[in-house]
C-alpha cells in the first residue's frame, strides 16, 4: 500500500468545512501593518456591525442548531463524533481559510504527546500531503514545538519551533504555517518566560511573539481545555484571533455552528457498529475488590464476593493476593494520598474496582483464544475478495512482560494458537492469495504480532523499533498485503491520539479501572476501513467486535445509553408522568416549532394538564406524533454477539407479484455511450474545454458581487458571492507528455483526442500542467457527461450477464428468502401496523416520509416494497449511480394489467428543491426502466402523499 486515498468531498466533512469558513464571509479584513507586516496574518474584524453574529446565526439556522451563539465571543465550535475524520476536517479549513482570506499563520493546540505525535504523522504523511496540494496547489509547513533537551549554553534562546513560525512570511507562497504545540509545553516555563534572544528585536517572551502574528487557533480536543484552568489561561497569551475547537466533547458550547453526533455517525454508517463479545466465569467466580481510600502509607482495599464484604489494608510493595487468591504477581507498586498505583501499571483511586478473576491467566487464554478465530473469521472473508481488505485486532493487556519476555505466557499464548488457527486454515484453503499469505504467517509467527508501550521509547532492540514505528507511525505498512504483522498489544498506552481504520477487533485484556466513556474505549476502532489500495470502504456495513469480561457484562448497555444521552436521544423505554422541558425542548428543535404553539395542539388533543402531566394516552400520542425525538443509535448498530442479527420476515407468499418488477431492477448492465465515430466523440470533449475555459483563470483575480442594504438606519454593503468556489492553480509542475498521458488515464480517452480537443478549444494548457488539474479535469467532465448525456448524446443500458440471482430478496436458485437483515431497509424501527400489500411484517425505515408510506393502504397495491439498500444502483453517465426507494405492483381497475411503479423519495418540498445532480440521475432512471416490462417512474417529494402519486399514475 503506498499510503491513503482521503476522499474529497464526503458529505459530512464538507459541510462542516463550509460552516466554519462561512463564519467569516464577508468579515472587513484588516491587513496587517508595521516592519514586520510580512509576518502578521490579516485580521477578520469581527467587531465590524453584526455581519459576524448574522453569519453564525445563519449557518445555525441551516445546520438546525438552536440559540448556541456568543457574539462578542471569539471561539468558534465544531462538534464531530469519535472516528469521523476531524483532523482531517480542520485541516481542510486551514486551506480554506488561507484560500479565501489570506490567513497564513495557524497554531493547533492538543492535550497530550500522543495526540500530538497522531497529528503530526497525520501532517507529514505523503498521502495528506499530495491530497491537499492536489487541491490547492500548496502544502503546510509544520512547526513542532517540542521541550529542550540536553541544553549546555548559558544563554537561553527562543525555542525553535516559534522562532521560525513567527519569523516565517507570507513570501513563501507554496506554504502555511502551522504550530503544533501540546498542553505540556503550553505550560511551561520556556515559553512564559523572557530569554535572552528575542524576535524581531522586540519580542523576548515566545508568547509575545506568538501573540504578535494574529494566529487563528484550533483546539483538538476542547473538554481538555476548562476556561477555568491554568492552561486555557495561558492560551491567551497568544493573543488568538478567532479559536476554532474541534472535539466529540465539549464542556460548554460559544459558537456552535456544526453538530455530528454519536448516533448520526452510527446510523449513517459513518464508523463501524460495535458488537461485544462477553467472556462469562464460571458460577461462583463473581468478585469484587474496590479501594476504599489511601492515606499515603496505608491503602484500604474492600472485597465483595457472595455477598460478603472483607476488608484489607496494605502499604507499598504489599500483595494484594492477601485481598484475593486470584491475584498472584500483583503487588502496590507506589501510593499516595489520592492515588494507589499497582504493579501492572493500573492506577486506583477512591471508589474504583477491579474484578480479581481479571487477572487470571485461564481467563485471559478463553479471550485470546475468542480474539483469534474471530480474527481469521474476518481475515478470510476479507482477504478472498477481489478489492482486499486487511483486518487488525488489538489488544490491551497488564502485564508487558507476560509479552515482551522471553517466555511471556501471553505471547506464547497468542503464537500457539495462531499457529493451529492457519495450519487448520491452510487444509481447505483454496484462494490462491489468501494461501500463499497463510504460508508467510507460519514461516516466522512472530511477525504475526507488535506492541508498543511507553517502556519502549528507551529500548534499543531493532526489532521492537520496527513494531513500535509501524505501530504508531507507519500505518500503510501496517497494512500492507505483504506483511503478516496483523495483532497489536499496548496498555491503553493507544487510548487516544492513534487509531488504524482497519482495528476490526479490540481485546480488553485488562481492567480500565475507573468509569471510563465507553465510546473513548472503543474509538480507537471505529473509523471505517480502507482496502488494499488505500481507498476508504463505505459502502457495506462494518463492525468492531469488542471483546471483554462478565465485570463489564453491562457494556453495550452502557455504550448504547452513552450514545443516545451524548447525542440528546429520548429514550421511550419508561414511560414518564409529564412532559418535562427536555421533551418540549427536543420537540420544538427536531419538528420546527415553538413552546406555545406546541402547548397549545397539546391541550386541543387533551395530551396534559396544566402542569404538564400526562393524561390518559397522553404519551401514547406525543410517541406516534412526535418519533423522530425518539431516534436513537440502531439496534443493530451495536449489540452483543449472543445477540440474533436483527431480522424482519418476508412474506413469501406475495413474491411472485412482485417478481417480474424485481428481476428487472435486478440486471446486470453496463452504460454505453453512443457515438458513430471518433470525431463525434472529439467535438463532445472540445465543447467542454470550451465549457472550463473561464475555470483557468489567473491566481487572486476573483469577481465580487456587492449590494448596498439599509440597516439600522445605515446604508451598508453587503457581498453576495460564496468564498467557496473550486479553482484552478496556474502551477507547471509536469512536462506536457507526462500530463497529457496521466490525464488520457485519468479520463480513459484516446490520449490523441485529448491532445486534439485541448488545442481546438484555445485553452493555454502550459501554464495548468500539474496534477490539480487532471483531478478538476476528472470531476469536471465526469458531471458533464452527466448533464449531457441523453440531451447531447445517446445512452444506452445494455445487459451484461443473464444471471440474476442471488439478490436480497433471494437466494442462488432464485428462491425467495424468509427474512433479511433489518438494517438493509431501515435503521428505525416503528411498532405500528404496516400496509397488508407490505412486502415485509415489519416496519423499519429511514426517514418519516418513509415511514407513512409503509403504514399507508391503498386498494390499488397488490404488494409494495422498500428496496434494500445497495441492492440496486442504476448506472449513471460520469461514473455515478442512482438507487430508487420503493417498487409497486399495481393493478388497473379491471384487474387484468399490472402496472409497475418505481419510487423514489425525496425529503425536499418539490422538483424545484432538488440539486441539478439529482434531476439528471432521475433521467437516467427514466431511461433504464424504458424495458422490456413496463415501468413508470416518480419521485416523491415530503409534501406528496403517495396515495396521491398512485392514483394520479393509475388514471393515466
Amino acid at each position: 500500500m503506498k499510503g491513503f486515498n482521503f476522499e474529497k468531498n464526503l458529505n459530512h466533512q464538507s459541510q462542516a468545512v463550509n460552516s466554519t469558513v462561512a463564519v467569516f464571509e464577508h468579515l472587513q479584513i484588516l491587513k496587517a501593518e508595521g516592519a514586520d507586516n510580512k509576518c502578521i496574518n490579516p485580521i477578520l474584524n469581527k467587531d465590524d456591525g453584526y455581519q459576524y453574529i448574522e453569519n453564525i446565526i445563519k449557518i445555525q439556522g441551516q445546520n438546525g442548531i438552536g440559540e448556541i451563539r456568543n457574539g462578542k465571543s471569539n471561539i468558534v465550535d465544531i462538534m464531530m463524533e469519535t472516528g469521523t475524520g476531524k483532523t482531517y476536517t480542520y485541516t481542510k479549513t486551514i486551506f480554506e481559510l488561507n484560500k479565501n482570506f489570506g490567513i497564513f499563520k495557524f497554531v493547533v493546540v492538543v492535550p497530550t504527546l500522543s495526540i500530538k505525535a497522531g497529528t503530526v504523522d497525520f501532517l507529514k504523511s505523503d498521502s495528506a500531503r499530495e491530497h491537499f496540494k492536489e487541491q490547492y496547489g500548496k502544502t503546510l509547513k509544520l512547526h513542532i514545538v517540542e521541550s529542550k533537551k540536553g541544553n549546555k549554553s548559558k544563554k537561553s534562546y527562543m525555542p525553535p519551533a516559534v522562532n521560525s513560525f513567527v519569523t516565517s512570511g507570507d513570501f513563501e507562497k507554496n506554504s502555511i504555517q502551522v504550530m503544533i504545540i501540546n498542553a505540556g509545553m503550553i505550560n511551561s516555563d520556556t515559553m512564559q518566560k523572557s530569554l535572552d534572544k528575542g524576535l524581531f528585536d522586540k519580542y523576548t517572551v515566545p508568547f509575545d511573539g506568538i501573540a504578535a502574528v494574529n494566529p487563528f487557533l484550533i483546539i483538538d480536543e476542547p473538554h481538555k481545555f476548562s476556561q477555568a484552568n491554568k492552561t486555557w489561561e495561558n492560551i491567551q497569551k497568544m493573543n488568538p484571533q478567532f479559536i476554532l475547537r474541534y472535539g466529540a466533547t465539549f464542556q460548554e458550547y460559544e459558537n456552535l455552528v456544526y453538530t455530528l453526533s454519536a448516533v448520526d455517525s452510527f446510523n449513517k454508517n459513518l464508523v463501524k457498529g460495535v458488537v461485544g463479545h462477553i467472556t462469562e466465569f464460571e458460577n461462583g467466580k463473581n468478585a469484587i475488590v474496590r479501594l476504599v481510600g489511601t492515606d499515603g502509607t496505608e491503602a484500604t482495599f474492600e472485597l465483595v464476593q457472595n455477598s460478603r464484604k472483607s476488608t484489607v489494608k496494605l502499604t507499598k510493595k504489599s500483595s494484594l493476593q492477601q485481598v484475593h487468591s486470584e491475584m498472584t504477581d500483583l503487588t502496590i507498586e507506589n501510593l499516595n494520598k489520592t492515588k494507589v498505583v499497582l504493579s501492572n501499571g493500573l492506577e486506583l483511586k477512591k471508589g474504583d474496582k477491579i474484578n480479581p478473576y481479571s487477572y487470571a491467566q485461564t481467563l485471559q487464554e478463553i479471550m485470546i483464544q475468542k480474539a483469534v478465530k474471530h480474527h481469521f473469521e474476518l481475515e478470510k472473508s476479507y482477504l478472498t475478495r477481489d478489492v482486499r481488505i486487511k483486518p487488525l485486532t488489538l489488544f490491551f493487556i497488564d502485564n508487558i512482560e507476560e509479552y515482551r519476555g522471553e517466555s511471556g505466557y501471553i505471547k506464547s499464548t497468542l503464537e500457539d494458537l495462531v499457529t493451529a488457527e492457519v495450519k487448520e486454515l491452510l487444509k481447505t484453503e483454496s484462494n490462491e492469495f489468501y494461501k500463499a499469505y497463510l504460508i508467510k504467517t507460519v514461516e516466522d509467527i512472530a511477525l504475526t504480532h507488535g506492541g508498543y508501550f511507553s517502556k519502549d521509547n528507551s529500548e534499543k532492540d531493532e526489532a521492537i523499533e520496527q513494531e513500535v514505528n509501524e505501530i504508531l507511525h507507519d500505518k500503510q505498512t501496517m497494512l500492507d498485503l505483504e506483511n503478516p504483522r496483523r495483532f497489536i498489544f499496548s496498555k491503553w498506552t493507544l487510548r487516544e491520539g492513534w487509531d488504524n481504520p482497519n482495528v476490526f477487533q479490540i481485546c480488553k485484556l485488562r481492567s480500565s479501572g475507573s468509569d471510563m466513556s465507553k465510546l473513548q474505549e472503543v474509538g480507537r476502532g471505529l473509523r471505517l476501513p480502507v482496502n488494499e489500495y488505500g481507498n476508504r470502504v463505505k459502502d457495506e456495513q462494518f463492525f468492531l467486535n469488542y471483546f471483554v469480561d462478565f465485570t463489564e457484562n453491562d457494556f453495550v448497555d452502557r455504550l448504547v445509553n452513552e450514545i443516545n444521552e451524548k447525542s440528546g436521544a429520548i429514550s421511550i423505554e419508561k414511560e414518564p408522568e409529564k412532559l418535562s422541558d427536555k421533551l418540549i425542548k427536543k420537540i420544538c428543535e427536531v419538528y420546527d416549532t415553538n413552546e406555545d404553539d406546541l402547548l397549545e395542539e397539546l391541550d386541543e388533543h387533551n395530551v396534559v394538564n396544566r402542569t404538564n402531566k400526562f393524561k390518559d394516552g397522553g404519551w401514547t400520542y406525543i410517541k406516534s406524533k412526535f418519533p423522530q425525538i425518539f431516534e436513537g443509535v440502531g439496534s443493530n448498530k451495536v449489540r452483543k454477539s449472543t445477540d440474533t442479527k436483527k431480522q424482519v420476515s418476508i412474506r413469501t407468499d406475495k413474491y411472485q407479484e412482485l417478481k417480474d418488477l424485481w428481476e428487472k431492477l435486478n440486471e446486470k448492465v453496463i452504460l454505453e455511450y453512443k457515438f458513430e465515430k471518433e470525431l463525434d466523440f472529439q467535438n463532445l470533449l472540445t465543447s467542454f474545454f470550451k465549457a472550463q475555459k473561464t475555470n483557468f483563470s489567473i491566481e487572486g483575480i476573483k469577481e465580487r458581487k456587492t449590494k448596498v442594504e439599509i440597516k439600522d438606519r445605515q446604508a451598508i454593503t453587503m457581498d453576495e458571492i460564496s468564498v467557496l468556489d473550486n479553482e484552478i492553480t496556474p502551477v507547471s509542475t509536469m512536462k506536457y507528455s507526462d500530463f497529457i498521458r496521466d490525464l488520457s488515464k485519468s479520463l480513459n480517452i484516446n490520449l490523441k483526442t485529448i491532445h486534439a480537443s485541448l488545442i481546438e478549444s484555445g485553452i493555454d494548457i502550459n501554464q495548468y500542467l500539474n496534477t490539480s488539474t487532471i483531478r478538476i479535469i476528472k470531476q469536471n467532465f465526469d458531471n458533464y457527461l452527466m448533464y449531457n448525456a441523453i440531451d447531447k448524446f445517446s445512452i444506452e443500458y445494455k445487459k451484461v450477464s443473464n444471471s440474476i440471482h442471488p439478490t436480497k430478496f433471494t437466494d442462488s436458485s432464485g428462491k425467495v428468502l424468509k427474512e433479511i437483515n433489518a438494517s438493509d431497509v431501515g435503521v428505525l424501527h416503528a411498532n405500528s401496523k404496516v400496509a397488508d400489500s407490505y412486502f415485509l411484517e415489519e416496519l423499519f425505515y429511514d426517514s418519516e416520509l418513509e415511514k407513512v408510506n409503509i403504514e399507508t393502504e391503498i386498494k390499488e397495491v397488490v404488494v409494495f416494497t422498500k428496496i434494500p439498500k445497495n441492492s440496486i444502483q442504476i448506472p449513471v453517465a460520469g461514473g455515478k449511480s442512482y438507487s430508487p426507494d420503493f417498487a409497486y405492483v399495481l393493478n388497473f381497475e379491471n384487474g387484468d394489467k399490472k402496472l409497475h411503479f418505481i419510487v423514489e423519495t425525496k425529503n425536499v418540498h418539490g422538483e424545484d428543491s432538488l440539486r441539478d445532480e439529482e434531476k439528471q440521475k432521475i433521467k437516467h432512471a427514466e431511461q433504464f426502466f424504458n424495458g422490456s416490462v413496463k415501468i413508470d417512474f416518480n419521485t416523491q417529494f415530503s409534501n406528496n402523499k403517495i396515495v396521491d402519486l398512485i392514483n394520479e399514475i393509475a388514471r393515466v
